[in-house]
């Protein structure tokens, strides 16, 4: 009975080491070799030393260097408009005409009325010298030649009066004739032939029954301008202005590169459509304000415009350059990272291996930017992929190294 117990126990600690064995058999696998950490794809830039002009790209709007509407200085009837639409006319050309034959008249009855008030101040001279003469003999009363005297003085101021008179019908007489006050381009009729203008602007198609002008009165050239439409609008395209506005912390710069706009900043415009090249021009003129609405200050600028690529109204893009940054080391906008230090880049170094530097970026130009410390020319860095990385990460360039 022992031995058959002894039996059973030696059978069951036999079976017991086979399920161990079977077990870690089946369990059991050999420890693998540890991997190689992955590279992170990424796209690189080369920092780059280039000499980069300085520039603000805003939008601006051209308009007439200078631009006159004109309009009659005397009320009538339009006889003739000597332009034609559309045409470049000159200073001093004769646009267009108004009826004379009213100022004519007014001229004559003016001249006429001095002459006659002339011929009386003559006869007045003559008697105040024969009573000058009676005067000194005590031939007649002192009071006579005194009453001669004051009779010629008062002649004298009606000859006066009347010589404006004849200088202002001149004046009306010569305002019959609408001349161009500057050279430019004409645009398109305002007033055709035969309708009756006037010095306010209006004009009107029926016959005049006014008078003419009052010679001695002629129409005001100061105070608020005429209400109507005008004859014609010449505009002065050659040269051009372009205005734009900066806002006023970029205006204080071009204050100190202009040397207070004595020194011309070189401009140009490119059209909004294509981005082509319309012209180079100076900056010359800036506004004496600064727009509390906006904080912008408005500029001009001159473009000589030889090929009228430029029109008024226009709305072009302008580039204003600053300055030329010489040596000046770029890398591409998207390569800066910022964080709670400041903005830092991902170098790429030996072995493929990034590490994270600080930098100093001291302008944006577009998607370039400066880089005033801490990379070098021909170090290259990291401008797409960067989100994963850490210093010492393991990257693979999956695109050329590129330059700004």
């Amino acid at each position: 009975m022992a031995a058959r117990s002894r039996f059973r126990w030696q059978f069951l600690a036999l079976a017991a080491l086979a399920i161990v064995l079977v077990a870690i058999a089946i369990l059991w696998k050999p420890a693998k070799p540890p991997t190689a950490p992955k590279a992170v794809p990424v796209s690189t830039a080369v920092a780059t030393a280039q000499d980069l002009p300085v520039s603000v790209t805003t939008l601006g709007a051209a308009q007439a260097w200078t631009s006159d509407t004109i309009y009659a200085q005397v009320s009538g009837k339009l006889l003739r408009v000597s332009f034609t639409e559309g045409s470049y006319v000159k200073a001093g050309q004769v646009l267009a005409e108004v009826d004379p034959a009213p100022y004519q008249a007014a001229l004559t009855q003016a001249e006429g009325t001095l002459q006659r008030d002339k011929a009386a101040l003559a006869g007045a001279r003559t008697d105040l010298a024969r009573y000058k003469t009676l005067n000194s003999q005590d031939s007649i009363a002192r009071q006579t030649y005194e009453d001669q005297l004051a009779t010629v003085g008062q002649d004298e101021g009606t000859v006066k009066i009347d010589e404006g008179a004849v200088d202002a019908a001149k004046v009306n007489l010569n305002w019959t004739r609408i001349v161009s006050p500057i050279t430019g381009r004409a645009g398109v009729r305002l007033v055709d032939p035969g309708n009756l203008v006037s010095a306010s602007g209006s004009t009107a198609s029926q016959p005049s029954t006014a008078a003419a002008t009052s010679s001695a009165t002629p129409p005001s050239t100061g105070g608020s301008a005429p209400s109507g439409t005008g004859i014609v609008i010449v505009n002065q395209i050659e040269p051009i202005a372009v205005t734009f506005t900066v806002p006023q912390g970029q205006f204080q710069q071009l204050v100190e590169l202009s040397g207070g706009f004595k020194r011309p900043l070189a401009v140009e415009a490119l059209a909004q459509e294509t981005g082509a090249s319309l012209g180079q021009g100076e900056l010359t003129i800036a506004d004496n304000r600064v727009d509390p609405a906006t904080g912008t200050v408005e500029l001009k600028a001159r473009f000589p415009n030889a090929g009228e690529k430029i029109w008024p109204g226009q709305f072009v893009n302008v580039t204003l350059t600053l300055q030329t940054l010489s040596g000046a080391i770029t890398v591409p906008a998207a390569a800066i990272n910022r964080g709670p230090s400041g903005d830092f880049v991902f170098v790429v170094g030996a072995g493929n291996k990034v590490s994270t530097r600080p930098v100093k970026v001291t302008w944006t130009q577009g998607q370039t930017v400066v880089i005033g410390s801490g990379l070098k020319a021909g170090e290259v860095v990291v401008q797409d992929g960067q989100m994963i990385l850490k210093a010492g990460s393991l990257v693979r360039a999956v695109k050329p190294a590129a330059k700004p």
